[in-house]
């Protein structure tokens, strides 16, 4: 990847310093765009990107916030949805469904935290800083319901593409359920979309039921 263009390297060309620093911030997060996801498309031509997944999940806030079991503030949502994978410019996408890869997850994303946000000006870096922080924590009404969001956006992706990224070796339904489940925390409707949904992919086929959930369907299948 390209080195990062400073705003020292800016600086005297075209404005003030803080304008080269917000200038640099913006120019580094172009990066987003070039990390892929998972999560196939629904055309399944390809897989996303970070910047078309951060875009759909702040189209769906506005969309579904009335969905929310708690009042939010719409424009803190989609401020935390719009900045909260940054981080993955230095730290890569990690699968929700690789075990392995989530024990470094928070190390490697706190150290791309700490490095992207401070190419902003200082007031600038402390607010994306503290609504990084806030998505992270899910402490707040609109930090739950943005992580819903997260959550939801891919699960929609693999149910409407016969399965997507469901069909990796050793993901079952159990998996997609401890992976949806801070999703009813926010919203009631989208929690019971969730679980219909997965009920729906076992039955179809598209996703892999757990132990315990085989040997109900079969005892109920005689």
């Amino acid at each position: 990847m390209p080195e990062p263009i400073t705003a020292d390297a800016l600086e005297g060309q075209f404005g003030s310093r803080r304008l080269m620093e917000q200038l640099a911030f913006i120019l580094e997060v172009e990066k987003l765009k070039t990390i892929l996801r998972k999560t196939p498309l629904l055309d399944r031509s390809r897989v996303e990107n970070d910047a078309e997944h951060t875009w759909q999940l702040a189209l769906m806030a506005m969309v579904l916030s009335e969905h929310s079991r708690e009042p939010v503030d719409l424009l803190r949502v989609i401020k935390m949805l719009l900045i909260h994978d940054i981080v993955e410019i230095d730290a890569g996408d990690t699968f929700a469904y690789d075990h392995v890869a989530r024990v470094s997850q928070a190390e490697r994303e706190l150290k791309a935290a700490d490095r992207i946000f401070a190419i902003l000006p200082q007031d600038q870096a402390a607010e994306f800083r503290a609504l990084w922080d806030e998505f992270e924590l899910k402490a707040t009404a609109e930090s739950r319901f943005a992580n819903a969001m997260d959550r939801l956006q891919p699960t929609l992706h693999n149910f409407f593409t016969e399965g997507g990224t469901w069909n990796t070796k050793g993901v079952t339904s159990a998996d997609v359920q401890r992976r949806t489940a801070p999703i009813a925390v926010s919203s009631d409707s989208l929690g019971e979309l969730c679980k219909q949904l997965v009920a729906s992919a076992i039955e179809q086929g598209i996703l892999a039921p757990a132990p315990d959930d085989q040997s109900t369907h079969h005892t109920q299948s005689n």
